[in-house]
């Protein structure tokens, strides 16, 4: 760019590239709305206010004009699209700005699963602004596919377009002093230190934050979201596909602390995003709940870029980038035009740019060790809490629906309670079955085995263990999107469906699979890692609605069956979860099976 070119531009002596007129400009800065033209050159806001010089005019006869919309906390892996094809999906939903550490994918690939990313990002109408990834994997509690330690963190630290450190989730290792961690977060001294600290409070959150943390994206109360705040963290207030707590924390959102509050998404599915939109779904939802319109756009503008000291973004002002939005109904956040620097890239929910031709990339991620039923059976405790003879031999099982082998008894045993709405789950502890040693889930009362393989290195890894909440009376459903290591889930009440399911995804290298009757009911291939498919938005919808489907068909379960089993493997999530590793007492830090 040519600044003196820029700034004859802004003096009104130059033709501007650019001009919208008749604009009523959301200030971000102040909050007001004010009536004028914008004058670009090069992709940048040569100046705000009376011009008339410019090679191409467009009025805008009052529209609403905004800064364009950063989503401040994503993980784009989430919606299963290839990056061209995610950017056709938010681009036009006002969305020109995501920040992220690519995390997901990393931790099948590695550096070259953020390459990937980051060079087709260069192809696209839309900045995906880099946070180095911190937890490859997200702890020592699981497998993963790759590894990023500390003198990876720095390389990447010295690359353009990196700004910071992405979500420091080993929280436990952050208070303890882990050393690793520690020089991990060293070496990000000086910039943004992302953070993720669920539950977290008194001197534990204090000792999280003195090491130079300033923001969390898993407050789920308003105790948890006060106390941070009044620490000095940035609340980001997330509302996702799974993640809901913009109705919990709203009102924290006042004239004192508005500023130090933006909304953002962490995880949004493909459904979601082409049903709802983006960000953008996240300001309409705020708007109805109370969120004077303008105060929700400088929460996924100004505020998010000022956090992440991006000074030239998330404003209509001179010198900024020209990223800009056109709103017909601020009320209802009706989003017309949307310019990418200054180029028309989307009107009225549809792309104007071409999406460039994708194949599959970052295959054949999938390496299982073969596997049988008796691969899926369910040890009792060697020392049980609780056992006494319940039965004979040839008693029928709600389980298998088969006469059992053996003498039954009842044995206490830690289970995953989901949490409707949350992606925070209970450990509970419940009596169960048990038939020769073997625990027996109970599908009258909704305990069901949940199954995690190791799918990076064909290691034989297998955790086993039991989940509440998900309503299955038949069948199973299986993810080789499981956070963050990324193995293969699967919930079920029959091993041999859960077996199907995990052999399935082992032959579509990654997807999501619903089984019943060992047969494949419904699947969505996602090749690319494992987490993405090269298909247009439409085909992965129509695929995601397949097996949603297939899967409310098996039973009475959850909004969002997916995207509940896939943070189920996540350890550093409270309270309890299961890795490739065995069942994670995460308050505890530890293995407990």
């Amino acid at each position: 760019m040519d600044l003196s070119k820029l700034i004859s531009v802004a003096r009104g002596e130059t033709a501007a590239d650019l001009l919208l007129k008749n604009a009523r400009i959301v200030n971000t800065f102040t909050g007001e709305i004010e009536r004028a033209g914008v004058a670009v050159h090069a992709g940048r806001i040569a100046g705000t206010g009376d011009y008339d010089k410019a090679r191409e005019t467009i009025d805008l006869q009052g529209a609403f004009l905004a800064p364009g919309l950063i989503n401040g906390h994503t993980h784009i892996e989430s919606s299963m699209l290839h990056p061209a094809r995610y950017a056709g999906a938010v681009v036009p939903r006002g969305t020109l700005g995501v920040v992220t550490d690519l995390h997901e994918i990393a931790n099948v690939c590695g550096l070259d699963g953020v390459r990937f990313i980051m060079e087709w990002a260069r192809k696209l109408p839309l900045d995906i602004i880099l946070l180095a990834p911190s937890c490859v994997p997200a702890a020592h509690l699981e497998t993963s596919g790759a590894r990023i330690g500390p003198a990876d963190i720095e390389a990447l630290l010295a690359e353009p377009g990196v700004i910071g450190l992405g979500e420091m989730m080993n929280f436990p290792g952050v208070v303890g002093g882990d050393d690793e961690v520690l020089r991990k977060i060293r070496a990000a001294r000086g910039r943004v230190i992302d953070g993720h600290a669920p539950g977290l409070s008194g001197k534990e959150l204090n000792a999280y934050l003195s090491a130079g943390i300033r923001s969390d994206h898993e407050s789920t109360t308003l105790e948890e979201g006060t106390e941070k705040l009044r620490r000095g963290m940035h609340l980001m207030i997330r509302e996702g596909s799974s993640e809901k707590n913009l109705d919990t924390l709203l009102p924290l959102v006042t004239d004192h602390t508005y500023r130090r509050c933006f909304l953002v998404v962490d995880d949004r599915s493909c459904f979601d995003l082409l049903r709802e939109g983006d960000i953008d779904a996240v300001l309409r939802k705020a708007i109805g709940g109370g969120l004077d319109p303008v105060r929700a756009i400088q929460m996924a503008t100004i505020n998010t870029a000022e956090y992440f000291r991006l000074y030239d973004r998330g404003a209509i002002a001179p010198g900024y980038v020209a990223d800009l939005i056109t709103i017909t109904d601020l009320a209802a956040l009706e989003i017309d035009m949307v310019f990418h620097r200054g180029r028309l890239v989307a009107r009225e929910g549809r792309p104007l740019f071409s999406l460039p031709a994708v194949n599959p990339e970052l295959t054949g991620t999938v390496r299982i060790k073969p596997l049988t039923t008796g691969s899926l059976s369910l040890r009792a405790p060697s020392r049980p809490c609780h056992s006494e003879p319940r039965g004979n031999r040839g008693e029928e099982s709600r389980w298998s629906g088969q006469a059992l082998p053996g003498i039954l008894s009842e044995e206490s045993f830690p289970v995953i309670e989901i949490v409707p709405g949350q992606i925070v789950t209970r450990k509970t502890v419940k009596k169960l079955w048990v038939a020769d040693g073997l625990l027996l889930p109970d599908v009258e009362r909704d305990i069901l085995k949940l199954v995690v393989v190791e799918r990076h290195n064909a290691t034989g890894n297998i955790g086993l263990g039991l989940v509440r909440g998900f309503g299955l009376k038949k069948g199973a459903l299986a993810s080789s999107v499981a956070h963050d290591s990324h193995n293969i889930i699967a919930v079920g009440t029959d091993d041999l469906d859960i077996l199907k399911a995990i052999q399935e995804i082992e032959r579509l290298q990654g997807g999501l699979v619903v089984c019943a009757g060992g047969e494949v009911l419904a699947s969505l291939p996602l090749p690319i890692a494992g987490l993405l498919s090269p298909e247009s938005l439409d085909v992965v919808v129509s695929q995601h609605e397949g097996v949603e489907e297939a899967a409310a068909s098996l039973g009475n379960l959850p909004p969002a069956p997916f995207a509940i089993l896939s943070f189920l493997a996540l350890p550093v999530i409270p309270e309890l979860r299961l890795t490739d590793l065995g069942l994670v007492d995460v308050t505890e830090f530890r293995l407990i099976r």
